[in-house]
């Protein structure tokens, strides 16, 4: 009987841990980071309700579409292109910091067709 329990936690055990990490990989984006998005987007939408509601959709959408740590790789570059000088020119030309741009502008596009439109 033991043997039968063990058995079916050792089950139950390998999908319970995949559930989670389905979830954790759906929900990645820390509530700050989602948050933050939102009031961006307000601030640039308006502020009003169906902002916010379009906003929050927004940063849903983009989450489904880019994992966390690529949305502040391309955040990171988006933010270094802003400073100017040499040093920084490698974030403008970089084959790698403009693939991580267009991914989050492709997501950020796909997120406006879902919730603006």
């Amino acid at each position: 009987m033991i043997r039968a329990a063990l058995a079916a936690l050792a089950i139950t055990l390998p999908g319970a841990a995949l559930a989670q990490s389905v979830a954790e990989r759906l929900n990645d984006y820390p509530t700050e980071a989602r948050a933050d998005y939102v009031f961006g987007c307000m601030a640039a939408n308006g502020q009003n309700r169906q902002v916010l509601r379009q906003c929050a959709c927004s940063i849903d959408e983009i989450a489904a579409i880019l994992p966390y740590d690529a949305y502040v790789e391309a955040e990171t570059v988006l933010s270094l292109r802003l400073t100017g000088g040499e040093r920084m020119a490698v974030f403008n030309s970089s084959v790698a910091a403009n693939t991580l741009v267009a991914e989050l502008r492709r997501a950020q596009a796909e997120a406006e067709v879902v919730c603006f439109f």
